[in-house]
C-alpha cells in the first residue's frame, strides 16, 4: 500500500511537471521542464509495469533533447537597425507591447527627441527587442536608458548579449563610454545584473555599464 502511495505521488509530480511546462512562453524553459516531466513519467512507467507509459515518454524526453540541442547550437542572426524617433512600425511595436513594457519597466513613457538614439533589434529577421536611450549634450560620453524591451519568447538573454557587448563598437563609435539605466521590476533587474550591469548609487536606483 505505501509502495502504491509512492508511486501515485510520482505519477502525480510527473503531470504537474508536463503541466507547469505547457504554460511557459519561453521555449527553452518548456523544453527542459515538459523533459523533466517525462523522465519521472519514464520512472513512474517502469515503477508500475507499464512499457507504453515509459516508451513513450522515453521518446518524449530524446525529441527535446533534439530540439534542445538545435536550439543551443544553431547559429542566429542578430541585427541592428537605428531608427528615427517618428519611425512608423516602431511607434506600433511600443502600442503593441505596452502592458508588457509597463510590468517591465514601470517608468517608462515615450517623449520622443531627434537625438535619441532608438535601436531596434532583429533575430533570424523578426522584431525581437527594442532600446531607447538619450545622450545629454551635458554628460558626455553616457547614454540614459529609457527602454531596453525584449518580446517574451526571446528573453534568455542573446540579445542582451548582443547589444552590450557583441555590439561595443556601436556605442563607442558614438562617443558613448557608459551606459546607465533605472531598473523596473525585479526581473529587469536580474536582467542587468546579468548583463553585467553594476549599482550607480547605493540604493540601487541606478545602474551602470562601463564599456
Amino acid at each position: 500500500m505505501e509502495s502504491n502511495f509512492i508511486y501515485e505521488l510520482i505519477g502525480y509530480l510527473a503531470s504537474v511537471l508536463v503541466a507547469v511546462s505547457l504554460m511557459m512562453s519561453k521555449i527553452v524553459k518548456l523544453r527542459i521542464i515538459n523533459m523533466l516531466g517525462a523522465i519521472i513519467f519514464v520512472i513512474y512507467g517502469i515503477l508500475i509495469n507499464s512499457i507504453p507509459v515509459a516508451g513513450v515518454n522515453a521518446f518524449i524526453v530524446l525529441v527535446n533533447i533534439y530540439y534542445l540541442g538545435k536550439i543551443y547550437t544553431s547559429k542566429e542572426y542578430f541585427k541592428l537597425l537605428q531608427v528615427s524617433p517618428e519611425d512608423e512600425y516602431m511607434t506600433h511595436f511600443l502600442s503593441f507591447y505596452r502592458d508588457d513594457i509597463s510590468d517591465f519597466q514601470p517608468g517608462f513613457s515615450y517623449n520622443p527627441n531627434e537625438d535619441d538614439v532608438i535601436l531596434m533589434v532583429l533575430r533570424d529577421m523578426v522584431p525581437a527587442g527594442i532600446f531607447i536611450g538619450k545622450y545629454p549634450k551635458d554628460e558626455e560620453g553616457i547614454l540614459n536608458v529609457e527602454l531596453d524591451f525584449v518580446i517574451p519568447q526571446y528573453r534568455d538573454f542573446k540579445i542582451g548579449t548582443f547589444l552590450y557587448y557583441e555590439k561595443r563598437g556601436f556605442f563607442r563609435d558614438l562617443g558613448i563610454t557608459m551606459i546607465r539605466t533605472k531598473p523596473g521590476n525585479e526581473k529587469h533587474r536580474r536582467y542587468l545584473q546579468e548583463m553585467g550591469f553594476h549599482p550607480a548609487d547605493g540604493d540601487g536606483n541606478l545602474f551602470r555599464l562601463e564599456l
